[in-house]
């Protein structure tokens, strides 16, 4: 071992003592915050970030092509690319879609997506940007997933795609989805970005897709800090991806690589001249979306810890369930539908309309105890200052949606709760409808 590799182990070595060194103390109800989310590592995540930071390769690199294959081995996915976020990866898989290279099944401006308004913003923002047009149906409370039914009484002659995502981890029915899609030849991207680990018919969610999306938030499965990826189903589509991703370049060389081709001064591009320099043709409209190598690292980590985390938010989950089903009669609880086996991003309440209290003074009792309450994401998106003039059809009533902005909020299930934690949430709410004498 040379002079730089034994320093290197030995830096490690100080990090994992480092960690070692931390404090646990215990929680003190009503005096330390319960969270929503969070970030949760071990000294896994550290040495690899410091690991990854003595290389000083700033973009990405060796940790990133490890992520993308092991999340590919997961889901048994062809091709996944790494980038900066969820919203870059749903910017990435439907811009895909409106590639010329797609000939007749590209998606043009004037053709229309069917999703949900109920849900978050850059599920639809790109949609949106590529001048398709959102065409809206409404999910079930409880699910927060729409229907089947209502997905295709959205069916209309410029339908080109679907886009939905698996809302707060809970599958729809994507199986079917999925052959409604190859029915009617419309291309299915899944917004995977709150459920991995989620599966439906057995099968996990984010591989029924033409595409799908992750985000590696702090608040989500497994984290990066800032980043996301795109899963791919066929190598055809993920050249395209990648183009997006890359600046919108023809070459798909990875960095600091060259001619990887073996064609890069001997090929023919649009109006350029003869043998323009390959690696700075461009063939899509494109951003530079991807991450740094350091960022991968802690990935590289946390996908060892997959299956751990998803149990993790299906124990919390259920202790919630069992506590709070006591108090069904004014609230309606977090389910899934037939077939679902949801990897939990949280758990949503809906505060029943015909209840004697709002989930305005529900969710101030929560948060004075000092428990972290979010609402179900924007709610009904139409009624978004950004969204009041935006080109879109809506198939029915969003009357559920019109509820969820209203009524609807969810709490913590991430795999830094504690026993006690849920224990506080459970005699905050218990207090709530005692101090009203509410059953």
């Amino acid at each position: 071992m040379d002079q730089k590799q034994t320093l290197r182990h030995e830096i490690l070595e100080l990090v994992r003592r480092y960690h070692a060194v931390g404090s646990h103390p215990e929680f003190r109800s009503g005096e330390d915050p319960v969270r929503y989310a969070g970030r949760y590592f071990d000294e896994h995540e550290l040495v690899a970030l410091i690991d990854s930071s003595l290389d000083f390769w700033l973009t990405a690199g060796r940790y990133s092509e490890e992520f993308e294959a092991g999340l590919g081995d997961y889901l048994g996915a062809p091709s996944v690319l790494l980038v900066n976020s969820g919203s870059s990866a749903n910017l990435v898989a439907f811009s895909t879609l409106t590639s010329t290279k797609l000939k007749d099944r590209r998606v043009r401006p004037g053709d229309e997506v069917i999703t949900v308004a109920a849900g978050f913003p850059t599920t639809v923002n790109p949609i949106i940007q590529n001048r398709a047009v959102p065409v809206f149906v409404d999910v079930e409370l409880g699910t927060y997933v729409p229907t089947m039914a209502s997905i295709e009484a959205a069916l209309g002659p410029r339908t080109k795609a679907l886009m939905i995502a698996h809302t707060m981890g809970v599958p729809y029915a994507v199986r079917e989805v999925r052959e409604f899609c190859d029915r009617h030849n419309l291309w299915l991207i899944e917004d995977n970005c709150d459920a991995l680990g989620s599966r439906y018919d057995g099968r996990l969610t984010a591989t029924y897709g033409d595409l799908a999306t992750f985000s590696f938030y702090p608040a989500h499965h497994i984290t990066m800090g800032e980043g996301g990826a795109v899963a791919v189903a066929n190598d055809d589509l993920a050249r395209i991806a990648r183009s997006f991703r890359d600046w919108g370049r023809d070459c798909y060389c990875s960095g600091g690589e060259n001619n990887t081709c073996g064609k890069r001064f001997a090929q023919q591009f649009g109006g350029l001249p003869y043998g323009y320099d390959h690696k700075y043709v461009y063939s899509h409209i494109g951003y530079n979306l991807k991450v740094t190598d350091m960022q991968a690292a802690i990935g590289v980590a946390q996908l060892h810890k997959i299956e751990e985390f998803v149990a993790a938010r299906k124990r919390n989950h259920a202790a919630l369930m069992v506590g709070l089903k006591k108090h069904e009669r004014h609230l309606i609880l977090h389910t899934a539908p037939a077939k679902s086996d949801p990897s939990w991003f949280g758990f949503v309440i809906t505060v029943r309309p015909e209840a004697p209290f709002t989930r305005a003074e529900l969710v101030n009792a929560l948060e004075v105890a000092k428990i972290e309450t979010r609402n179900l994401f924007c709610g009904n998106l139409l009624r978004q200052p950004a969204y009041t003039d935006i080109e879109h059809r809506v198939v029915g009533v969003l009357t559920n949606t019109d509820i969820i902005t209203t009524n609807t909020f969810f709490i913590g299930v991430y795999p830094g709760l504690t026993g006690p934690m849920i224990e506080h949430v459970l005699a905050t709410v218990d207090r709530f409808f005692a101090e009203r004498k509410t059953s």
